[in-house]
């Protein structure tokens, strides 16, 4: 049985770069730092995030050849959405503009990493958007 989300690999050219974006955009704490002695593929970082402590590892390599709207999307607060925004921003991150939403399945902030990844801040839930949607238009 699956038991939940173990953790989430991104991929990246530069390690520092993309521990910048974590840090500041995800408030994420890094726990782990393979410097030159690999046990994986490349070097790697290890991350945790939120209340539940996700586990992100990062690891030295290529970008991906495109963009796409495949993504990891992150819940925040609404509350938080102003100040998350500005810290995207302060990265020099381009942010790309959300798909049109109806009143009450919250806000996102989409934004892509130097590596082509795609990421969502969100302030809604599955639960408040399947009930949303079932009111209708």
């Amino acid at each position: 049985m699956v038991q939940g989300l173990s953790h989430i690999t991104f991929v990246v050219r530069d390690l520092d770069r993309m521990e910048a974006l974590l840090t500041a955009a995800l408030d994420a704490r890094k726990v782990y730092d393979s410097g030159e002695v690999t046990f994986s593929l490349s070097r790697e970082r290890f991350f945790l995030v939120g209340r539940e402590e996700l586990w992100i590892a990062i690891m030295e390599g290529g970008a991906l050849p495109t963009r796409s709207y495949n993504h990891v999307a992150f819940r925040i607060d609404d509350a938080e959405y102003d100040e998350r925004l500005r810290r995207i921003r302060e990265l020099g991150l381009e942010v790309r503009e959300g798909r049109s939403r109806v009143e009450g399945e919250g806000r996102s902030i989409y934004f892509h990493d130097h590596d082509n990844h795609l990421f969502e801040l969100h302030s809604g839930t599955l639960e408040s958007r399947l009930k949303r949607y079932a009111r209708g238009r």
